[in-house]
C-alpha cells in the first residue's frame, strides 16, 4: 500500500468492520482498543478515553508508587487518545488499525505521552531549519516453540529459529526460519512499512531487520507496528519470538538508530573533509546527554546485561569515524550517506522514548555549540580506567542517577517526564531484588517471565 493510499484510507467505507486504537506506554508496549465503525466515527476527533492509570502500572500490571501524581494522574482519570488519521491502514481484511497521542481534557499534551515528545523535539528541530532522517536496525530472536509452550517452560531452554548455531550473514539458515522473515516482509509491505534489508545476526535465530529512512515520528509508529507484525507472524506459524535485550545467557540483541539532518543544501552532516560542523556538535550533544539517556534507552534490568566488552553493544561514552566499537558511529565522506549511529538503544527499548532522547543531544549539540572529545580511532572496548573515556552506566540504578542528574535532559525533556522516569526505573529496581530477582545469575527466571513478551 503506497504513502497516498495511507492518507487516504476510510474506515467506514465497505470492508471495514472495525477499528484498532494503537499508542504505547512508556514500557513501549503497544496498547489499544478495538472499536466499531460507528464508535470511530463519532470520536475521529474527539478522541477516546483511555484511564491514566496505563501510564502508573509496571509490566506485571502492579501499581508503581514512589513518584509524585501531577493534576492529570490520580482517581483513573480518563485521558484522550487522539488518533492520527495520517496513520490509518487496514491491518488485515475487516481491521484497520490507527496510532495515535495522549491529550488532557484541556487540548494540551500528556506531558509525558512518547509518540507526543518525539513531535515536540521534532518542531524545535524545524524552528532551526532542520529535518532529521532516522532509521533503525530492530534485532529480535526467534524460537521454534509457540508462545503457549514459552510459557509453560518459562521460557527458558527455548529452541532458536533456524538452528543452533550463530553466524552474521549467513545463508544456510534452515527454511523456517527464511519462510518466518519473508512472512514478515510480505505483511509489512501490506501494511505500508518500507523496509530495506533483513539478515541474520550473531546469536542462534537471531535476525536483524531493517527499516528505512524516514522522518522521527513515521519512523516510531513503522517500528511499533513492526514488531507487533513480527509476533502476530510468530503466532501464526506457531513460533516466538523476543525483543527482550538478552533473552538467552549467550549474546544480546540491540536497535542501532541512524539519523542525518536535512536542509537547504541537502544533507548538512556531508563535508568533503570529514564531519561538518553541525554533524560534530551533535556527536557532542549525543556525548554530553550518554549517561542519562542510558536509562532510556536501556530500560530493563536485563538491558545492562549486554554490556560486555568485545561483544558487539558499546561500553563506553565514545564515538569514532567508521568505529563501530564506539557508542557513537560517523559516517562520512558521502553527500547522501552521511550519517550518525547511535548504537547504546537495546531492542526492548521504547521507540519514541529511544527517537526523544537522541533528539534531545542532538538539539543540545546544535544549540549549546558543544565540541565532542576526541574520536577514539582504536578499539574503543577495554579502555583503561584512567585514559580519559567514560564508562557507559552499567546498572539501572547507575543510568537512572545519570539521568536524574542531568540538567541538559531536563531541560529537553520535561522535569515531569524526568522525574516520572526515574521513579519508574527506581521501582523495576526495587522489584528485581524483592521479588525473585538474581543479580548474579547470567540471566534470572524473574527477567525472563517479566520481559520476555515485552515490550
Amino acid at each position: 500500500m503506497s504513502d497516498h493510499a495511507l492518507l487516504h484510507r476510510d474506515p467506514t467505507s465497505a470492508g471495514s468492520c472495525r477499528v484498532r486504537l494503537e499508542a504505547t506506554n512508556h514500557e513501549g508496549s503497544l496498547l489499544g482498543k478495538n472499536v466499531s465503525q460507528a464508535k470511530f466515527a463519532a470520536g475521529r476527533e474527539s478522541g477516546f478515553a483511555f484511564a491514566d492509570i496505563l501510564f502508573a502500572i509496571d509490566l506485571n500490571n502492579e501499581i508503581v508508587l514512589g513518584d509524585a501524581f501531577p493534576d492529570w494522574r490520580g482517581n483513573l482519570y480518563d485521558i484522550q487518545m487522539v488518533p492520527d488519521l495520517a496513520t490509518l491502514v487496514e491491518w488485515k481484511p475487516g481491521l484497520d488499525s490507527v496510532i495515535g497521542d495522549y491529550w488532557l481534557k484541556d487540548g494540551t499534551p500528556v506531558p509525558i505521552c512518547p509518540r507526543n515528545l518525539v513531535r515536540k523535539l521534532v518542531t524545535r528541530l524545524e524552528s532551526l531549519g532542520y529535518a532529521a532522517t532516522v532509521a533503525v536496525e530492530i534485532e529480535a530472536t526467534l524460537f521454534e516453540e509457540s508462545v503457549h509452550e514459552a510459557r509453560r517452560l518459562g521460557y527458558r531452554d527455548l529452541t532458536p529459529l533456524g538452528g543452533s548455531t550463530g553466524a552474521t550473514y549467513h545463508l544456510a539458515r534452515s527454511s523456517d526460519w527464511i519462510d518466518y522473515m519473508e512472512a514478515v516482509v510480505d505483511r509489512l509491505d501490506e501494511v505500508g512499512i518500507a523496509w530495506e534489508a533483513w539478515t541474520d545476526e550473531a546469536a542462534p535465530g537471531q535476525t536483524e531487520l531493517n527499516l528505512a529512512p524516514t522522518d522521527p515520528v513515521r519512523l516510531c509508529d513503522s517500528w511499533a507496528r513492526t514488531r507487533q507484525v513480527m509476533r502476530e507472524v510468530a503466532f501464526e506459524q506457531g513460533h516466538t519470538v523476543s525483543f527482550m535485550a538478552k533473552p538467552t545467557a549467550g549474546f544480546g540483541q540491540g536497535a542501532h538508530i541512524n539519523l542525518s539532518l536535512q536542509g537547504e543544501g541537502g544533507n548538512l552532516f556531508f563535508a568533503e573533509d570529514g564531519p561538518s560542523e553541525l554533524m560534530r556538535h551533535a556527536v557532542g550533544g549525543l556525548l554530553a546527554t550518554m549517561e542519562g539517556n542510558t536509562s532510556i534507552v536501556m530500560p530493563q534490568i536485563t538491558s545492562y546485561r549486554r554490556l560486555v566488552d568485545l561483544t558487539g553493544p558499546p561500553t563506553t561514552v565514545s564515538w569514532g569515524i567508521n568505529n563501530k566499537t564506539a557508542a557513537v558511529r560517523a559516517i562520512t565522506g558521502h553527500p547522501k550517506y552521511s550519517r550518525l549511529e547511535y548504537r547504546l538503544p537495546g531492542s526492548d527499548v521504547n521507540p519514541y522514548l529511544a527517537l526523544a532522547g537522541v533528539l534531545a543531544g542532538v538539539l543540545a549539540g546544535i544549540e549549546r555549540r558543544i565540541e565532542p572529545p576526541e574520536q577514539v580511532t582504536d578499539m574503543a572496548w577495554c579502555l583503561p580506567d584512567d585514559c580519559g573515556v567514560r564508562r557507559i552506566p552499567d546498572t539501572m540504578s547507575k543510568a537512572g542517577a545519570a539521568l536524574d542528574a542531568d540538567p541538559i535532559l531536563r531541560d529537553y525533556l520535561g522535569d515531569e517526564f524526568v522525574d516520572f522516569w526515574v521513579a519508574s526505573r527506581r521501582w523495576e529496581w526495587m522489584e528485581f531484588h524483592t521479588k525473585g530477582g538474581d543479580p548474579f545469575a547470567e540471566l534470572s527466571a524473574w527477567e525472563s517471565a517479566r520481559y520476555f513478551e515485552f515490550p
